[in-house]
């Protein structure tokens, strides 16, 4: 993956999971998530994460991410997996 496309997909990360307030105001818009709420959370903050890792793509290399790409952002989000578990929704 282009160093560009992992600092900012870096980037995003950090800011995610600084900035939890919108992310947790949007969750408690949405009614009869008391048991699924933290599973939504989870979904808002890796569609956010996949929207910036493709869009960016397509703005700084101009075409869509590959197959192998996209399995190095994977491998990415993994190695964020315990910060994502601390958070507190």
């Amino acid at each position: 993956m282009d160093e560009k496309i992992k600092l900012i997909i870096e980037k995003k990360i950090s800011e995610t999971v600084e900035n939890l307030d919108e992310i947790s105001k949007l969750s408690n818009s949405v009614e009869n998530l008391s048991q699924s709420k933290r599973d939504f959370c989870y979904g808002i903050i890796i569609g956010r994460l996949y929207n910036s890792f493709y869009y960016q793509t397509r703005r700084v290399l101009e075409r869509s991410p590959t197959d192998i790409e996209f399995l190095e952002f994977i491998k990415i989000i993994q190695t964020h997996k315990n910060d994502f578990e601390r958070l507190n929704f």
